[in-house]
Protein backbone atom coordinates (compact mmCIF):
# COMPACT_ATOMS: atom_id res chain seq x y z
CA UNK A 1 0.00 0.00 0.00
CA UNK A 2 0.86 3.44 -0.78
CA UNK A 3 1.18 5.61 2.39
CA UNK A 4 3.37 8.24 4.80
CA UNK A 5 6.10 7.05 6.42
CA UNK A 6 9.22 8.31 7.75
CA UNK A 7 13.06 8.65 6.09
CA UNK A 8 15.82 9.22 7.36
CA UNK A 9 19.18 10.84 5.70
CA UNK A 10 22.11 8.86 6.89
CA UNK A 11 24.33 11.55 5.51
CA UNK A 12 22.59 14.14 8.67
CA UNK A 13 22.75 11.53 10.91
CA UNK A 14 24.38 12.32 13.80
CA UNK A 15 23.97 8.78 15.66
CA UNK A 16 22.58 10.57 19.14
CA UNK A 17 19.59 7.92 19.49
CA UNK A 18 17.31 10.95 20.51
CA UNK A 19 14.71 9.32 17.36
CA UNK A 20 14.59 5.78 18.71
CA UNK A 21 13.65 7.24 22.45
CA UNK A 22 11.27 8.88 20.80
CA UNK A 23 9.89 6.23 18.95
CA UNK A 24 7.25 4.72 21.20
CA UNK A 25 6.55 1.94 18.93
CA UNK A 26 10.08 0.75 18.47
CA UNK A 27 10.60 0.99 14.70
CA UNK A 28 13.58 3.01 14.69
CA UNK A 29 16.71 1.29 15.87
CA UNK A 30 20.57 2.31 16.39
CA UNK A 31 22.87 0.39 13.64
CA UNK A 32 26.70 1.19 13.50
CA UNK A 33 26.18 4.40 14.97
CA UNK A 34 23.12 5.23 12.69
CA UNK A 35 19.71 5.70 13.33
CA UNK A 36 17.61 3.22 11.05
CA UNK A 37 13.98 2.52 10.57
CA UNK A 38 14.49 -1.58 11.31
CA UNK A 39 10.65 -2.29 11.13
CA UNK A 40 8.33 -0.28 8.87
CA UNK A 41 5.16 -1.84 10.05
CA UNK A 42 6.21 -0.76 13.66
CA UNK A 43 6.10 2.98 12.08
CA UNK A 44 3.11 4.55 12.30
CA UNK A 45 3.50 7.71 10.49
CA UNK A 46 2.67 10.40 13.08
CA UNK A 47 5.94 11.33 13.16
CA UNK A 48 6.85 11.84 16.97
CA UNK A 49 10.53 11.36 16.36
CA UNK A 50 10.87 14.27 13.37
CA UNK A 51 10.95 16.98 16.52
CA UNK A 52 14.00 14.92 17.89
CA UNK A 53 16.45 14.26 15.63
CA UNK A 54 18.45 18.00 15.97
CA UNK A 55 19.99 17.65 12.62
CA UNK A 56 16.98 16.96 10.82
CA UNK A 57 17.40 13.68 9.31
CA UNK A 58 14.41 12.85 9.47
CA UNK A 59 11.52 13.67 7.07
CA UNK A 60 8.09 12.32 5.46
CA UNK A 61 7.69 10.57 2.34
CA UNK A 62 5.10 8.61 0.93
CA UNK A 63 5.82 5.34 -1.05
CA UNK A 64 5.25 1.60 -0.63
CA UNK A 65 5.17 0.20 2.32
CA UNK A 66 3.64 -2.42 4.78
CA UNK A 67 0.30 -1.39 6.72
CA UNK A 68 0.90 -0.43 10.19
CA UNK A 69 0.53 -3.32 12.68
CA UNK A 70 -0.45 -2.11 15.85
CA UNK A 71 -1.03 -5.18 17.03
CA UNK A 72 2.53 -6.06 16.62
CA UNK A 73 3.70 -2.99 17.95
CA UNK A 74 1.69 -3.95 21.35
CA UNK A 75 3.20 -7.50 21.39
CA UNK A 76 6.44 -6.13 20.75
CA UNK A 77 6.15 -3.33 23.82
CA UNK A 78 5.18 -5.77 26.39
CA UNK A 79 8.01 -8.47 25.62
CA UNK A 80 10.18 -5.83 25.99
CA UNK A 81 8.66 -4.81 29.27
CA UNK A 82 9.21 -8.33 30.84
CA UNK A 83 12.89 -8.32 29.17
CA UNK A 84 15.66 -6.55 30.53
CA UNK A 85 18.30 -6.30 28.27
CA UNK A 86 22.22 -5.10 29.71
CA UNK A 87 22.30 -2.68 27.05
CA UNK A 88 18.64 -1.36 28.22
CA UNK A 89 17.94 2.06 29.39
CA UNK A 90 19.28 2.27 32.94
CA UNK A 91 15.83 4.45 33.73
CA UNK A 92 14.24 1.13 33.18
CA UNK A 93 16.34 -1.53 34.56
CA UNK A 94 15.26 -2.76 37.87
CA UNK A 95 17.22 -2.59 40.98
CA UNK A 96 17.24 -2.80 44.68
CA UNK A 97 18.76 -0.02 46.58
CA UNK A 98 20.04 -0.97 50.13
CA UNK A 99 19.69 1.19 53.25
CA UNK A 100 22.00 1.59 55.79
CA UNK A 101 21.22 -1.01 59.35
CA UNK A 102 20.42 2.15 61.64
CA UNK A 103 17.44 3.22 58.86
CA UNK A 104 14.30 1.58 60.48
CA UNK A 105 12.40 -0.66 58.01
CA UNK A 106 8.85 0.03 58.90
CA UNK A 107 6.80 3.49 58.92
CA UNK A 108 6.90 5.29 61.90
CA UNK A 109 3.54 6.59 63.80
CA UNK A 110 5.73 9.48 65.20
CA UNK A 111 4.79 12.86 63.00
CA UNK A 112 9.02 13.83 63.17
CA UNK A 113 10.77 13.44 59.87
CA UNK A 114 13.61 11.95 59.83
CA UNK A 115 14.81 13.38 56.10
CA UNK A 116 16.00 10.07 54.57
CA UNK A 117 14.93 8.55 51.71
CA UNK A 118 13.04 5.29 52.35
CA UNK A 119 13.02 4.40 48.48
CA UNK A 120 13.68 0.52 48.29
CA UNK A 121 14.06 -0.17 44.37
CA UNK A 122 14.18 1.46 41.06
CA UNK A 123 12.22 2.10 39.13
CA UNK A 124 9.47 3.76 40.35
CA UNK A 125 7.03 4.40 37.20
CA UNK A 126 4.42 2.22 36.55
CA UNK A 127 5.14 2.70 32.75
CA UNK A 128 8.51 1.81 33.33
CA UNK A 129 8.62 -0.99 35.96
CA UNK A 130 9.58 -4.34 34.81
CA UNK A 131 6.94 -7.01 35.83
CA UNK A 132 9.15 -9.76 36.96
CA UNK A 133 11.62 -7.47 39.28
CA UNK A 134 12.68 -9.84 41.89
CA UNK A 135 12.01 -7.25 45.03
CA UNK A 136 8.33 -7.36 44.17
CA UNK A 137 8.10 -11.13 45.82
CA UNK A 138 6.86 -11.08 49.48
CA UNK A 139 6.39 -7.31 48.95
CA UNK A 140 4.22 -4.75 50.64
CA UNK A 141 3.30 -2.62 47.57
CA UNK A 142 2.34 0.98 47.39
CA UNK A 143 0.83 2.50 43.92
CA UNK A 144 0.74 6.38 44.46
CA UNK A 145 -0.23 9.10 42.51
CA UNK A 146 2.36 11.18 41.76
CA UNK A 147 1.67 14.28 43.60
CA UNK A 148 0.89 12.70 46.73
CA UNK A 149 4.26 13.21 47.58
CA UNK A 150 4.74 16.79 47.19
CA UNK A 151 1.43 17.31 49.44
CA UNK A 152 2.25 15.08 52.00
CA UNK A 153 5.21 16.00 54.11
CA UNK A 154 6.37 12.72 55.91
CA UNK A 155 5.60 11.10 52.65
CA UNK A 156 8.91 8.74 52.89
CA UNK A 157 8.45 7.84 56.44
CA UNK A 158 4.59 7.62 55.76
CA UNK A 159 4.21 5.42 52.76
CA UNK A 160 7.34 4.47 51.40
CA UNK A 161 9.20 2.67 54.32
CA UNK A 162 8.96 -1.13 54.35
CA UNK A 163 7.15 -1.00 50.84
CA UNK A 164 7.79 -1.81 47.07
CA UNK A 165 6.89 1.93 45.27
CA UNK A 166 4.99 2.36 42.53
CA UNK A 167 4.37 6.07 40.97
CA UNK A 168 1.90 7.36 38.28
CA UNK A 169 -0.62 10.11 36.98
CA UNK A 170 -3.45 8.34 35.13
CA UNK A 171 -4.46 11.48 33.97
CA UNK A 172 -1.31 12.49 32.52
CA UNK A 173 -0.45 8.99 31.29
CA UNK A 174 -3.35 8.48 29.78
CA UNK A 175 -3.17 5.13 30.22
CA UNK A 176 -4.85 1.89 32.18
CA UNK A 177 -2.55 0.49 34.40
CA UNK A 178 -5.04 -2.17 34.94
CA UNK A 179 -3.36 -5.00 32.42
CA UNK A 180 0.26 -4.17 34.06
CA UNK A 181 -0.45 -3.86 37.89
CA UNK A 182 -2.67 -7.44 37.18
CA UNK A 183 0.33 -9.02 35.77
CA UNK A 184 2.53 -7.79 38.62
CA UNK A 185 0.05 -9.46 41.47
CA UNK A 186 -0.46 -12.41 39.25
CA UNK A 187 3.45 -13.25 39.05
CA UNK A 188 4.21 -11.86 42.62
CA UNK A 189 2.74 -13.14 46.10
CA UNK A 190 1.65 -9.85 46.96
CA UNK A 191 1.41 -9.51 50.91
CA UNK A 192 -0.47 -5.90 51.24
CA UNK A 193 -1.12 -3.13 49.23
CA UNK A 194 -1.50 0.66 49.94
CA UNK A 195 -3.03 3.39 47.36
CA UNK A 196 -1.92 6.71 48.15
CA UNK A 197 -4.41 9.08 45.69
CA UNK A 198 -5.26 12.86 45.95
CA UNK A 199 -8.38 13.76 46.55
CA UNK A 200 -8.95 15.16 43.14
CA UNK A 201 -11.10 13.82 41.05
CA UNK A 202 -8.76 12.38 38.17
CA UNK A 203 -7.09 10.29 41.00
CA UNK A 204 -9.80 8.21 40.46
CA UNK A 205 -8.40 5.97 37.85
CA UNK A 206 -5.38 4.65 39.97
CA UNK A 207 -7.85 3.40 42.61
CA UNK A 208 -10.16 1.81 39.71
CA UNK A 209 -6.78 0.31 38.34
CA UNK A 210 -5.78 -1.26 41.63
CA UNK A 211 -9.53 -2.29 42.27
CA UNK A 212 -9.80 -3.92 38.30
CA UNK A 213 -6.10 -5.52 39.05
CA UNK A 214 -7.15 -7.42 41.87
CA UNK A 215 -10.30 -8.89 40.39
CA UNK A 216 -8.58 -9.90 37.44
CA UNK A 217 -5.57 -11.42 39.03
CA UNK A 218 -8.29 -13.33 41.44
CA UNK A 219 -6.20 -13.41 43.98
CA UNK A 220 -7.43 -11.89 48.26
CA UNK A 221 -4.67 -9.27 48.91
CA UNK A 222 -5.55 -6.75 51.81
CA UNK A 223 -5.27 -3.73 50.57
CA UNK A 224 -6.54 0.11 51.71
CA UNK A 225 -6.99 3.68 50.69
CA UNK A 226 -5.41 6.72 51.49
CA UNK A 227 -6.67 10.08 50.20
CA UNK A 228 -3.80 13.27 50.60
CA UNK A 229 -5.76 16.37 50.66
CA UNK A 230 -4.15 19.39 48.88
CA UNK A 231 -3.02 21.27 52.20
CA UNK A 232 -1.31 17.76 53.07
CA UNK A 233 -3.73 16.23 55.46
CA UNK A 234 -4.17 11.99 55.14
CA UNK A 235 -7.47 10.51 55.42
CA UNK A 236 -7.55 6.71 55.37
CA UNK A 237 -10.53 5.27 53.96
CA UNK A 238 -11.89 1.78 54.25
Amino acid sequence: MIRKIIQINEEKCNGCGLCAEACHEGAIGMVNGKAKLLREDYCDGLGDCLPACPTGAITFTEREAPAYDAKAVKAAQQEKEKTELPCGCPGSRAASIKRPQTVPAAPSASPAVSGVSRLAQWPVQIKLVPVNAPYFDGAHLLIAADCTAYACGDFHDRFIAGRVTLIGCPKLDMVDYTDKLTEILALHEIKSITVARMEVPCCGGIVQAVKNALQKSGKLIPWKVCTVTTDGRVLENA
